[in-house]
């Protein structure tokens, strides 16, 4: 493969427009993009792409063909899909990176559909929030093409990937599994202080679980956990039901990720308090269920 080799990233919203920025910033010029959204040069990932993070593909036909990497990063409802969409133009050997939030049997049948098109398929979880570490983000790579594809990974820039199996789907059962834990909090935090704030008690809950939990400033924290779940709650409630079927795969009920996943949606129809401070976030929340006109 060359030294500037040609990378697709298909789903252009948040992930794909800061990989495309740090893939630019490092000199890979060989840029192409496609997402659904581009059908309106109003949206975000349409004015993304006129900003010249990468060159929006006519169709999904366009972006891809003889493209090197393709990074996938759409909505866990939209994996297969994307995986299906793409295939039929991809070039043979070019690998296909998933970096999608779904079940590990989700992936396998990606992973199908990209083999039989004669490229490589590598699963990626990604194990971290972008945002911070952006493409340097810890990943874990699976399938039997990610030991071949992380020295390649490591040379684009994604410095925080690592190899961890060659079974297809472990490094996004672990994935799945840290999101009980990470999208859960967002949700319990989100329930536990909007009825904290109502009862006027929140500064108690909030200093009480820095007593039973030291370390983190829990006032930044849920503030930040909070606002993350009213800015992507569709996109989580999406992965949460995919976390529900890898839960339910392993033989266990998954009560806790399906409630997970209606807060998370919830909290998405919630999005105009985002940007506000903690306490100010919870009392637009607030309002906004006690006004019969938002429900």
């Amino acid at each position: 493969m060359n030294t500037d080799p040609r990378i697709c990233l298909i789903g252009f919203g948040e992930v794909g427009q800061l990989l495309a920025a740090d893939l630019r910033a490092r000199g890979h010029r060989h840029l192409t993009a496609w997402d659904t959204l581009f059908a309106d040069e109003r949206s975000g990932p349409s004015r993304a792409a006129a900003s010249g993070l990468a060159v929006a593909g006519k169709d999904v036909r366009d972006a891809v063909m003889r493209a090197d990497v393709i990074l996938c990063a759409v909505t866990a409802a939209q994996c297969i899909h994307a995986a299906r969409s793409a295939a039929p133009h991809l070039s043979p050997g070019a690998y296909f990176v998933d970096l999608n939030s779904v079940a590990p049997n989700t992936k396998r049948q990606a992973a199908a559909t990209i083999a039989a098109a004669g490229a490589n398929y590598v699963e990626a979880a990604v194990m971290a929030p972008i945002g911070p570490q952006r493409i340097a983000t810890p990943m874990l790579l699976g399938g039997m093409h990610a030991a071949t594809f992380e020295p390649l990974a490591q040379s684009l820039g994604f410095t925080g990937t690592q190899t961890f199996s060659a079974d297809l789907g472990k490094a996004s059962a672990a994935k799945m599994c840290r999101s009980v834990m990470i999208k859960g909090m967002e949700a319990l935090l989100t329930e536990s202080l909007l009825a904290a704030r109502r009862y006027g008690v929140e500064a108690t809950v909030l200093d009480s679980l820095g007593n039973l939990l030291p370390g983190p400033d829990w006032h930044r924290l849920s503030g930040y956990m909070i606002s993350r779940s009213l800015q992507h709650g569709r996109r989580r409630a999406e992965e949460m039901r995919e976390v529900a079927v890898t839960v339910n795969d392993a033989g266990i009920e998954p009560l806790m990720s399906q409630a997970i996943a209606s807060r998370q949606d919830w909290a998405a129809s919630r999005v105009d308090a985002q940007s506000l401070a903690l306490i100010p976030m919870l009392d637009s929340i607030l309002a906004a269920i006690a006004d019969p006109r938002s429900q």
